[in-house]
């Protein structure tokens, strides 16, 4: 059975798990600070709430530097793991044009 807890996650902790950011302190802060893009069933939000939940197949849209990322969810994981692991739990729209 999938509970509510299995198919979300914070957008905070999955922007660590996917190593966009070192800590998960700096994740929150970036995402207070700036704001952060959600598209979910055609629908798109902005957000400054680091606790925020996302779900598999939402768009987070984000600035890191000077580029604008924009990925899909494909896995929320359940740690923080080497690069290989978390480079599968999005796809990079960037890198695939």
């Amino acid at each position: 059975m999938t509970t509510e807890k299995d198919s979300s996650v914070r957008l905070d902790v999955w922007l660590w798990r996917a190593r966009f950011y070192k800590t998960r302190k700096l994740s929150s802060e970036h995402i207070s600070k700036k704001g952060v893009r959600i598209s979910r069933n055609g629908q798109v939000r902005r957000t400054t709430k680091p606790g925020t939940t996302i779900t598999v197949g939402d768009i987070v849209t984000f600035g890191k530097s000077v580029h604008i990322r924009s990925v899909e969810v494909l896995e929320l994981g359940t740690r923080r793991g080497p690069a290989k692991e978390a480079q599968g739990l999005y796809i990079d729209w960037e890198s695939e044009t």
